[in-house]
């Protein structure tokens, strides 16, 4: 393990910035990591939604993970959108060869509701991904795809992050930002206990990418050796932040303020 922490992130590209590989690495070098990337798709989108989906060639991809692992290496790899049943078989083949822990992030809806991952491939992360996550970040909505079961409350996520568990990740991050209420819940579920990450619910139009944020910050936080509840623990903060200080761009779903860090880093060094 490096300490600076090497995260190769195997995900779609967004042109508006907000989330996908943009989001990923913007979230890991703020975090003081190094981000490398493995580019599955380019979406054309802004704040307002997904316009077009271009996949990358299934050895396209495979060429560009093998590249960084072969040379600069990775010490946790980060999956966002991968689109089809293919490339999900062919990232479950890429994370046995690197053996490194995994953040498993399971994009399948965008924020403005365009479909980012084929019914069929579904099966294939339930059956290929979960077994392999390190850390599974599911939100309300892929928590019932990949389980069946309703998420309404969060009792609910609890009971889905059990089965998540049971199908054999070896921790979940259930996401209760859909959960209805003026607090957001999210659990962190290990087969040793729960964590519950807690805070008022943010009002707020500007929430594209935070679960690629999230997912990757874990990510960069177990790529620097961090224990998995203090990375998950930085990684809530970090999002928290950074929808609070969104700078409001976009006529939609507006981008996270992803840089806050590094200004308050100069703000200090000024002090």
């Amino acid at each position: 393990m490096h300490a600076l922490g090497r995260v190769l992130i195997i995900a779609g590209s967004d042109s508006g910035g907000g989330a996908g590989i943009q989001a990923d690495v913007k979230t890991v070098t703020a975090l003081g990591g190094y981000a490398a990337t493995a580019i599955t798709a380019v979406t054309v989108q802004n704040t307002l939604g997904v316009t077009g989906v271009h996949p990358i060639p299934l050895d396209v991809i495979a060429a560009q993970a093998r590249a960084v692992l072969s040379d600069i290496g990775a010490d946790a790899i980060k999956t966002g959108m991968l689109g089809d049943a293919a490339t999900v078989a062919l990232v479950a083949q890429l994370l046995d060869e690197a053996a490194v822990p995994a953040v498993i992030d399971p994009v399948m809806v965008a924020k403005g509701g365009a479909s980012l991952l084929a019914d069929a491939a579904v099966a294939a992360v339930r059956e290929l991904l979960i077994p392999r996550a390190a850390l599974l970040t599911p939100n309300a909505p892929e928590t019932t795809a990949l389980t069946g079961l309703a998420v309404e409350t969060t009792d609910d996520l609890r009971r889905a992050g059990a089965a998540l568990l049971a199908a054999g990740a070896g921790a979940v991050l259930m996401k209760g930002g859909h959960v209805p209420g003026p607090r957001v819940i999210d659990l962190l579920m290990t087969p040793d206990g729960e964590t519950a990450f807690e805070g008022e619910r943010i009002e707020s139009r500007h929430t594209h990418g935070t679960g690629c944020t999230l997912a990757s910050a874990c990510a960069a936080g177990l790529a620097q050796g961090l224990p998995l509840t203090a990375a998950v623990a930085r990684a809530w903060d970090y999002v928290h932040e950074a929808i609070l200080r969104a700078p409001g761009f976009g006529a939609g779903h507006g981008p996270l303020d992803h840089g806050w860090p590094l200004r308050e880093a100069r703000a200090r060094g000024r002090a």
